[in-house]
């Protein structure tokens, strides 16, 4: 019975976001406690917390950590149906972090916490002191948290090839950070 209520509401997910979530259906046949675990990743994962601009940058920047096609696409779906403006998006996968504002922030936040740039005390310290400490602590939720989906579909062999984003209604191309990903 718990099989077929977890089927159920991922194929929910599914409609609602146009989405191929087969690697999560195959996961809940093998192991419905594995299933019934990856609905608890939203809690961490969508903490946006005050500032959903925040939360997208950082998200945005951890999904494509690991994913540059459905993963992320979902993550930007997400922040623009929270009234993020998909420009901010754009603006990030653009490298205009100036012009992304919050976005930028989180964004680049996130890549620090990841471990690419020397300066995250420094941007820890900006959004503390511009938005408080509860903003610091989406924002380092969503670092962490979002590339697990990607890393987990991978990981089930269901990897999928470099896409173009859809922001607003326009394709937004992005570079990959692993470009063997473009290899499909």
């Amino acid at each position: 019975m718990l099989k077929w209520i977890l089927h159920k509401m991922l194929g929910r997910f599914e409609q609602g976001y146009d989405y191929d979530a087969g690697y999560m259906h195959e996961v809940i046949d093998i192991s419905t406690s594995a299933g019934l675990r990856y609905f608890g990743l939203p809690m961490l994962s969508q903490m946006r917390g005050p500032v959903p601009e925040l939360w997208a940058g950082a998200a945005l920047a951890s999904v494509l950590d690991g994913d540059c096609g459905p993963c992320a696409q979902l993550i930007v779906d997400n922040a623009v149906e929270s009234g993020v403006d998909p420009n901010l998006l754009k603006a990030c996968l653009a490298g205009d972090f100036s012009t992304a504002g919050v976005a930028g922030l989180g964004y680049r936040f996130a890549r620090a916490a990841i471990g690419e740039e020397p300066d995250l005390e420094k941007l820890s310290g900006e959004i503390v002191s511009a938005h408080g400490k509860k903003a610091l602590v989406c924002a380092a939720y969503a670092a962490a948290s979002c590339r697990a989906y990607p890393v987990l579909k991978r990981g089930l062999g269901h990897g999928s090839a470099c896409t173009q984003l859809n922001l607003g209604g326009e394709p937004v191309f992005v570079r990959p950070k692993r470009p063997e990903l473009l290899q499909a």
